[in-house]
């Protein structure tokens, strides 16, 4: 399927499916394997330990 403008919508999120991790699980990933430093730190509401 394509958009108007010649999009194809299939090949997007084929191509978006393997480019690797969002920046939002990148930052989880990170705060997890480094763990949380002080009690309230939580990767999930934007603070980075």
């Amino acid at each position: 399927m394509k958009t108007k403008s010649g999009t194809d919508i299939e090949e997007v999120k084929k191509l978006n499916a393997n480019s690797g991790l969002t920046y939002n699980q990148a930052k989880q990933e990170l705060a997890k394997r480094l763990g949380a430093k002080k009690k309230g730190d939580n990767p999930s509401n934007g603070t980075l330990v």
